[in-house]
């Protein structure tokens, strides 16, 4: 089998309207790295199912799929309220707040977890940010699904 997005095959969005993904909170990180080393999968989706738990990572910088990133602050870890499909250029927002935008995905500890990386202009851990468990999470579709 071969990726249709890694052949270039699909070049424009291909969803109309996606639910945002909601959930909660279950670890606070507060930890950065400067040379991390995450590699973005070349796909700009994935699934998260209902009651998975991920890692949610943030950065400044700007990468592509496929891209590298160094420099990090972790936030945490939060489990899905529901089941979606999270795309790059998603929001994050927490307790109603826009935090940061989808980068991409890194499978470094798959199965067990995904990193989801998120980029802001000012990224922060999440011990710096004041997130406890249980603190509201949601991935809001960008614009045009």
């Amino acid at each position: 089998m071969s990726d249709p997005y890694a052949r270039g095959l699909i070049a424009v969005n291909p969803y109309g309207r996606r639910r945002t993904l909601r959930g909660k909170v279950v670890a606070v990180m507060d930890l950065r790295l400067d040379e991390r080393g995450l590699q973005l999968m070349t796909v700009p989706t994935r699934v998260v199912r209902k009651g998975e738990i991920h890692e949610l990572i943030v950065t400044a910088e700007s990468a592509a799929p496929g891209g590298c990133v160094e420099r990090v602050a972790y936030l945490g870890f939060f489990e899905a309220a529901n089941g979606s499909v999270l795309r790059r250029g998603d929001q994050l927002v927490v307790n109603g707040e826009r935090v940061a935008d989808l980068l991409g995905f890194d499978e470094t500890h798959a199965p067990n977890h995904l990193n989801i990386v998120l980029r802001s202009d000012w990224p922060e851990t999440g011990t710096e940010l004041g997130w406890e468990p249980e603190t509201d999470v949601s991935f809001v579709p960008a614009e045009g699904g």
